[in-house]
């Protein structure tokens, strides 16, 4: 027996805009995005339930939240896990737009005299000036040569969660009472080496693959053991020129005027938090 159709389907959410990715599709895992031919996502607006999962605390914080919400209001997009970093902020600058407007406001306080204001910015602007990073540059060392890839957002999202946990121990490690100066050193220095793993297991992810004159090496743990051993010279470049790249998708700063002593600032916003979407403008 068929179901009948839904009368109220032609009501349901409609495209509120569409976008093309900074990477256009490159980089993503098979079978997690469909691309179009025009290369253009529809983008719809949150529904409901969207708003509330992006309100859930837990599900904020394991990243859970931003991915379903994602594949919600981008049905292209199958699994929102394999998002390169390299398009995720203008996906979701693009899902605010569609949900809210394209106006937001901001509270800001002046750094120069204290006084707080609310300022009013245009989206629209925010998602024309994020840019995609140029990743045909390769680093080289003698006759090695490294390709960097964005790192997707499962991987980013991961390491955000492990580098939280690591600050929360240092924390919890200074304000210890019962630690003698000597041992709080010992396990502070446990602690910032647990970091440096960290940003060696993100580093990993991030390189695509590493040419020698004889081979072309992709394999991710043979990466991770490269960049155990190599040099500390060569490790740093690699580092800098991955956060260099990384930083070039980050959302640039807008230009703040205090209203009280006309102090001038570069104010910067954040995405990736229940605020962003929490409040309509």
């Amino acid at each position: 027996m068929t179901q009948n159709a839904n009368p109220l389907q032609q009501y349901f959410r409609r495209p509120a805009l569409y976008i093309r990715l900074n990477s256009n599709g490159q980089w993503w895992a098979p079978g997690s995005l469909d691309m179009p031919s025009n290369q253009e996502l529809p983008v719809y607006p949150m529904t409901a339930i969207d708003e509330i999962t992006y309100r859930t605390p837990d599900a904020l914080f394991n990243g859970s939240a931003v991915a379903n919400v994602v594949q919600s209001c981008i049905p292209n997009i199958k699994n929102a896990w394999s998002a390169p970093g390299t398009d995720i902020n203008s996906i979701l600058v693009a899902i605010r737009i569609a949900s809210y407007g394209h106006n937001m406001e901001i509270n800001t306080k002046c750094p120069n005299c204290g006084a707080e204001s609310d300022f009013s910015i245009d989206l629209r602007m925010i998602l024309d000036r994020i840019k995609e990073p140029d990743y045909n540059k390769t680093i080289r060392q003698g006759d090695l040569e490294v390709a960097i890839i964005p790192i997707s957002y499962k991987h980013q999202n991961e390491s955000n969660l492990k580098q939280f946990e690591q600050q929360r121990v240092i924390q919890q490690i200074q304000g210890d009472a019962n630690l003698s100066d000597e041992e709080k050193i010992a396990e502070l220095n446990k602690a910032l080496h647990k970091i440096t793993e960290l940003t060696i297991e993100t580093l990993k992810y991030s390189i695509g693959s590493i040419r020698t004159p004889h081979a072309l090496v992709t394999d991710i743990e043979h990466i991770h053991e490269f960049l155990v051993n190599c040099d500390r010279k060569f490790y740093q470049e690699i580092r800098d020129h991955m956060i260099d790249l990384r930083t070039t998708t980050d959302i640039p700063p807008f230009d703040i005027e205090c209203p009280e002593c006309s102090h001038k600032w570069q104010q910067t916003l954040t995405l990736d938090q229940a605020a962003f979407f929490g409040v309509a403008s």
